[in-house]
């Protein structure tokens, strides 16, 4: 039975095939063989220059202008920032809390040490940018959520993905603290979803920037709930359809919006080209010059733009006890 698509716009009842060039990546089967190794697109991304653009000149974060009331220290030359002189648990006046916007949407994530708030005092920092959503699909409720991990419990978060956009508006951003943690291990890698989408060749871009794809939230349930529970949620959270590519709606830029977890289908293309689409996609956002590595230590924060960074929890650390807290802010449609 094809399940219930939330959409603003009927799902086709037959894949409609965009006219494209045969040249495209994932159209290039059986023919591979005459390709030099380093240009058969199903294997490992390819090599070369990279476009590493951390903002645009029409971003609002204004590139090149200074911080003023904190010290910004780059951890790549892309994405992601360790923020110096900010305590999380004082209360943000509009000076500082723009400033911050302005480093956030300028470095995507933005990392904190030493931060030894409350849960309170961690929902009220997320305030500062939008309402707080519910995070856990099987109990009500908004603010902090704990993730436990032990030798009882490993993770599962080791693959690449956006948070939660199986939902009609996937969440803005979170804010995530570690309180105890392994002695080592447990990283953070986060990926510019923006700059994937830049360094895609210009053919990749104008085939894809029309596509729509398929997320569902309950696709990765299943192994954790009851099948009774499983049938819960995706009545109440059925697969939706966002823009395979999506626009920030405070920087303007384009960013790949697939990923690996919740990306069902590519709605208008035949299933099996829309797989190889998708593969090609994700391999995309595994390029080592758009990441940067955060190694977490006990009061560390991270925060980060859901809606321009994936990310991907290394679990290399069973059975050791690592425990965070959660918030998650309320996004919009995207477009």
């Amino acid at each position: 039975m094809t399940p219930r698509v939330a959409t603003t716009q009927a799902a086709p009842k037959h894949p409609v095939e965009p006219r494209e060039a045969p040249s495209l990546p994932w159209d290039i089967v059986g023919a591979e063989a005459g390709l030099s190794p380093a240009s058969r697109p199903g294997r490992a991304i390819q090599g070369g220059p990279r476009n590493l653009l951390r903002i645009s000149p029409a971003d609002p974060a204004s590139p090149g202008k200074p911080y003023e009331l904190f010290e910004v220290i780059p951890l790549s030359p892309l994405v992601g920032a360790e923020i110096r002189g900010v305590d999380l648990g004082a209360a943000l006046d509009a000076a500082l809390r723009d400033e911050l916007n302005r480093a956030w949407l300028e470095w995507k994530v933005l990392f904190f040490r030493d931060q030894w708030i409350s849960g309170a005092q961690q929902e009220e920092f997320a305030r500062g940018w939008g309402e707080l959503e519910q995070q856990q699909l099987t109990a009500p409720g908004t603010g902090i959520t704990r993730y436990v991990k032990d030798a009882g419990n490993a993770g599962w978060e080791n693959a690449w993905h956006a948070d939660m956009t199986g939902r009609l508006e996937p969440a803005k951003a979170f804010v995530l603290r570690l309180g105890v943690g392994p002695d080592a291990g447990g990283d953070t890698i986060f990926t510019d979803a923006a700059a994937a989408y830049d360094n895609l060749p210009a053919e990749v871009r104008a085939a894809i920037d029309p596509l729509r794809a398929v997320h569902d939230l309950s696709a990765t349930i299943g192994r954790f709930v009851t099948p009774e529970e499983a049938a819960r949620v995706r009545s109440e959270f059925p697969p939706v359809v966002h823009p395979v590519v999506r626009t920030h709606p405070e920087t303007g830029r384009r960013t790949l919006f697939v990923n690996s977890v919740f990306t069902d289908r590519i709605i208008d293309m035949d299933p099996e080209r829309g797989e190889r689409a998708l593969q090609y996609l994700f391999r995309q956002l595994q390029v080592p010059e758009y990441q940067v590595r955060f190694s977490w230590r006990p009061g560390s924060v991270a925060f980060w733009d859901n809606r321009a960074v994936q990310h991907y929890a290394v679990s290399d650390y069973f059975p050791a006890l690592r425990i965070t807290e959660r918030v998650a802010i309320a996004g919009d449609r995207p477009y």
